[in-house]
């Protein structure tokens, strides 16, 4: 996160998911079906509707840790569609609105973890790419869904805002948790762009037994 960026300090409920990275702007649809997590959603359903989303991580020597670990950075999601199901379970979509930092776990008597962060307050949507990076950043995302085969509107595409588009790539890409925390980790927007090409760059070569690179 940027040094420069505003901040505010707030409580957060977390909800530590190893490999489901929410970028800001973008949906995350989550079954919640953990007694835990159940329990989480009833109480920000009536506080603020929010819930932070974090990678819990792996520390060498530390695999059994329990709780897990956290990676510094993770993204506040609002919750603007939730369907209540049987047994307590909820369906439901979360809107990254802001990344925030951990700066401490708090002591909680709730069955799921809350934390003191710093959330960003800045607009990420303002931000914008020069032509020659917008340009490199689709013509890549192109040459990437060609090997995938992803079938994609492009002319949807070229009508999504700059942030946005950095983001639904380093979203809804297959790249591996590390580097989607990376890409989520990378500031400013140009930053991000950047690393997002070279990651479609380096994911797109076959490599390994089953036919992917990995960072890990």
């Amino acid at each position: 996160m940027s040094e420069a960026a505003p901040l505010t300090i707030q409580r957060i409920a977390i909800f530590p998911l190893p490999g489901a990275v929410l970028f800001p702007g973008l949906h995350l649809p989550l079954h919640i079906f953990e007694p835990r997590y159940k329990a989480m959603v009833q109480e920000v359903l009536a506080r603020d509707r929010q819930i932070g989303m974090i990678q819990p991580r792996q520390i060498a020597g530390e695999e059994s840790r329990e709780p897990p670990a956290l990676y510094d950075v993770g993204c506040v999601g609002r919750i603007v569609d939730v369907e209540a199901l049987e047994e307590g379970r909820f369906n439901l979509i979360l809107e990254g609105v802001a990344r925030f930092r951990v700066r401490r776990e708090l002591d909680v008597t709730t069955p799921f973890r809350q934390v003191e962060a710093e959330i960003e307050t800045e607009v990420e949507t303002d931000a914008v790419l020069s032509s020659i990076e917008r340009a490199s950043l689709e013509r890549e995302a192109k040459r990437f869904a060609a090997r995938q085969g992803y079938v994609v509107d492009w002319d949807s595409v070229g009508q999504l805002d700059d942030a946005t588009l950095v983001n639904g790539i380093a979203q809804v890409a297959p790249f591996d948790a590390a580097a989607k925390q990376a890409l989520l980790e990378a500031t400013p927007i140009e930053a991000r762009a950047e690393l997002v090409i070279q990651l479609m760059q380096f994911f797109g070569r076959f490599d390994g037994d089953d036919g992917r690179a990995t960072l890990q």
